[in-house]
C-alpha cells in the first residue's frame, strides 16, 4: 500500500507532476495560438488567389516575387 500511495504522490503521472502539466498546457496554448494566427493569414492569403476572383495586388506581388520582374518606368531600391 505504501508503495501505491508513494507513486500516486511522486510518480511520474502523481500529485507533485500536476504544475508541470499544467505549465506544459500553457505554454503549448501559446504555441497554438501562434500557429492559429499564422494558419488565419494563410487562409486569407489562400483567399485572394482563389482562381475564380483572384486579387490582382495579390496576383501581381506574387508574380513579382516568383519571377523577379519589374514594369519598365519603376525605380528598385535595395534595402542593402
Amino acid at each position: 500500500m505504501a508503495f501505491f500511495g508513494g507513486y500516486a504522490v511522486l510518480g511520474a503521472n502523481g500529485l507533485l507532476a500536476y504544475g508541470d502539466y499544467k505549465r506544459l498546457v500553457a505554454k503549448r496554448e501559446l504555441h497554438y495560438a501562434a500557429l492559429d494566427q499564422k494558419r488565419e493569414l494563410l487562409r486569407n492569403r489562400v483567399a485572394l488567389l482563389d482562381p475564380r476572383h483572384a486579387n490582382p495586388d495579390m496576383v501581381d506581388e506574387l508574380v513579382r516575387r516568383e519571377l523577379n520582374v519589374a514594369h519598365p518606368d519603376e525605380v528598385i531600391v535595395p534595402l542593402k
